[in-house]
């Protein structure tokens, strides 16, 4: 969670310099959900998500080197900088993406999902998506599938309550994400998206429904962006003492940390010697990123057509 943080707060900081073009939305506030969900996975379950993806990355092992050099644009990339924050995979720790239309990954993690049970390999794809998507048609057409063919996927509803600036309460009927598969009998839970024991543990139970042929399962993550939905949202339709008292009364990371004091887990020194290599780590890959050529103009060309045989382009 820390490295996700201290990674947010230097890409935001690039952004304001200029380092960083087009659009970026920052995950932090969010970081317990990813992180808990992942700790509830095994080795090949696949993550999907939305356009708001570094702390996915970052929660699946990518290297934050290549996720830093594609936001800047370079070639040292994950998608060799022709993707940008919005559109990074990595197939070989099994993270699907980063999509920027909004609720697309939703049917694709479904397709994932479907995947995995054709080939009966026992993998669970988890789906983020927000809040926002949460209204989408194709979102209730992959549910139907889902349960219709006890797909093996988790829909992890990332649920920072103001979508792209309109509270829930203003934009949805149902408010109570985690009901939202009933009409399809798709079980739901409710989940304090800003504690990770929390998420771990839902996300757990859930994995485990999957992986016994049960079907899908929604997980409502009640969770809090700090920052606008995007770096170019001053995000005026909510408080600044609303995110304030968010941040003091109920930070992701403030919880853990002031757990692991209180059970004697680990000293602040502990604590500090972490947080002092979680930003080394930062800062050697935005020093990275930052060096790295940009890409050849001859790459335009590739990942165009995928190869179908011999002197295919």
């Amino acid at each position: 969670m820390l490295l996700i943080r201290r990674f947010e707060e230097r890409a935001g900081q690039m952004y304001g310099m200029g380092l960083i073009g087009g659009f970026c939305h920052l995950y932090i506030g969010q970081e317990a959900v990813v992180t808990g969900v992942e700790m509830a996975l095994e080795d090949g379950d696949q993550i999907i998500t939305s356009y708001r993806d570094h702390g996915h990355m970052l929660a699946k092992n990518m290297d934050p080197k290549g996720v830093m050099a594609e936001l800047t644009g370079r070639e040292g990339g994950y998608s060799r900088g022709k993707g940008g924050s919005m559109h990074m995979f990595s197939t070989e720790k099994a993270f699907y993406g980063g999509h920027g239309i909004v609720g697309a990954q939703v049917p694709i993690g479904t397709g994932l999902a479907f995947a995995n049970a054709y080939r009966d390999d026992g993998k669970v794809c988890a789906t983020f998506f927000g809040e926002g998507a949460s209204n989408q048609g194709q979102v209730y057409e992959a549910f139907n599938m889902a349960e219709l063919w006890k797909l093996p996927v988790i829909y992890v509803i990332e649920n920072n309550r103001y979508s792209m600036g309109t509270s829930l309460e203003r934009a949805a009927a149902e408010t109570h994400l985690h009901r939202r598969g009933r009409s399809f009998n798709i079980p739901g839970e409710e989940v304090d998206g800003m504690d990770v024991a929390q998420v771990r543990e839902a996300s757990a139970r859930a994995a485990k429904w999957c992986r016994e042929g049960n079907g899908p399962v929604i997980l409502e993550m009640k969770t809090y962006r700090y920052r606008g939905h995007s770096m170019s949202d001053p995000a005026k339709y909510r408080t600044k003492d609303e995110v304030q008292k968010m941040r003091t009364e109920h930070d992701p990371i403030d919880m853990v940390r002031a757990r692991i004091l209180d059970e004697k887990w680990a000293s602040e020194d502990d604590l500090k010697k972490i947080d002092r290599a979680v930003k080394d780590t930062v800062s050697a890959a935005a020093e990275f990123a930052q060096e790295s050529p940009e890409p050849h103009p001859d790459e335009l060309w590739t990942d165009i057509y995928a190869p179908v045989g011999e002197g295919a382009r």
